[in-house]
This record gives C-alpha cells, sequence and structure tokens, in this order.
C-alpha cells in the first residue's frame, strides 16, 4: 500500500467514523423513542475528527485543520462534562 492509498483510507475512514456518529444518535433516539445524543456520539466524533484532522495536515489545508481543531476540542470536553457528571453520580 503506498503512502497516497494510506492517506486516503485513514481520511475515509475518518469520515465514516464521522457519518457514523449521525447514524448512532438516529438509531438510539429510535430506540429511546426521543431525541438523545449517546455518549458513542462523542467518541464517534473524536475518532472521525482525529483522523480527519491527520488527513487535514497531510494535504496541508488550513481550512479543513482549522474546522477540524476546533470540533476536536468541542467533542473533547464534552466527554470530559460526561466523566464528571458520572463521577458526581448525576443522572441528568
Amino acid at each position: 500500500m503506498g503512502k497516497e492509498t494510506l492517506w486516503l483510507a485513514i481520511g475515509f475512514a475518518g469520515q465514516m467514523a464521522f457519518t457514523g456518529r449521525f447514524l448512532l444518535q438516529w438509531l438510539y433516539s429510535e430506540y429511546q423513542k426521543r431525541s438523545l445524543i449517546p455518549v458513542g456520539f462523542w467518541y464517534l466524533s473524536l475518532v472521525g475528527s482525529s483522523l480527519l484532522l491527520a488527513y487535514a495536515i497531510y494535504r496541508q489545508d488550513p481550512v479543513f485543520i482549522l474546522g477540524q481543531s476546533f470540533g476536536f476540542i468541542i467533542y473533547l470536553r464534552n466527554l470530559q462534562l460526561i466523566a464528571r457528571q458520572n463521577e458526581q453520580g448525576d443522572d441528568r
């Protein structure tokens, strides 16, 4: 596998993870019969964003880099807030 093929695979994997989060959220909401965002949504967001950020850096695309960097911070922060909430035993 060549270098370009590897980076394309990383980019597509990131896009699949990023898209998969919406599928997860939709199915979870349908199962619960109300709109909810499961914790897995944030993990898929973080994985997808990380892979897409790596791909953007490789491509040296400043617009893509900025967009994925900002999202990565938000996804990480949401996971920190969820962890803190779980530590405190808050079920909201």
